[in-house]
């Protein structure tokens, strides 16, 4: 199995780029089910993001794509920083 984590590396202090409206999630786990990095979870039908997800995130913008209730706010993290493929 590939750690997809090992692939990556990623500037610091990129900030949050990606916000939870919890009022809007309705927990259909798509976000957990379509995330390369396994960053989402589902607990007690609402969506909770790694607390560390800068570290791991992709910036792929998946979640936010497929998010139907605008639960999820996305946008590139500051200053062009943020994730750095290693290999590939």
């Amino acid at each position: 199995m590939i750690n997809y984590k090992e692939l990556t590396k990623h500037i610091s202090d990129t900030g949050d780029f990606i916000r939870i409206i919890l009022d809007n999630c309705k927990g259909c786990r798509k976000c957990e089910i379509i995330c390369p990095m396994d960053l989402w979870k589902v607990v007690n039908k609402k969506a909770q993001l790694h607390e560390n997800y800068q570290v791991y995130c992709l910036e792929c913008g998946h979640c936010y794509s497929i998010c139907e209730n605008d639960a999820i706010e996305f946008h590139f993290p500051k200053g062009g920083t943020g994730v750095i493929f290693k290999h590939g």
